[in-house]
């Protein structure tokens, strides 16, 4: 195990449960070791990845994000931008009917899923009401 690989696992661990991107994680890093570079943590977080030790998630327009942990969805509020992790059992459903009727595997782990959280959709539809 290198330093830098140490550093970027050290950084994640410490960041647990947040979702950083890899300029996030090597901006830590760099207090501590000057010396990594932003393309060392690129191709230390691909590789940790290709090893299933680090998650990486496309969530909307931001840049790619990486955590530890179990493989899950992203449900993101458009408004406020807060992420909510939830198990990826919770779309059995559709991956089922993809599978059934489009011959379609889907992996939605990598994708964050875009909507309204809880207290924008209140806001929503008070104003809605009114």
């Amino acid at each position: 195990m290198t330093t830098p690989r140490r550093a970027v696992l050290t950084t994640l661990l410490a960041a647990a449960p947040e979702h950083l991107t890899a300029e996030d994680l090597a901006q830590a890093i760099h207090d501590e070791h000057p010396d990594v570079d932003v393309s060392t943590v690129y191709r230390t977080l691909t590789l940790l990845d290709e090893l299933g030790i680090v998650q990486h998630a496309h969530l909307g327009h931001r840049a790619t994000v990486y955590h530890l942990g179990d493989r899950h969805q992203h449900l993101i509020c458009e408004e406020c931008g807060v992420i909510t992790d939830v198990p990826l059992h919770v779309l059995d459903d559709l991956r089922a009917v993809l599978r059934r009727d489009y011959e379609f595997e889907l992996h939605p782990e990598h994708f964050g899923l875009m909507g309204r959280c809880r207290a924008h959709r209140h806001a929503e539809q008070r104003h809605a009401d009114r």
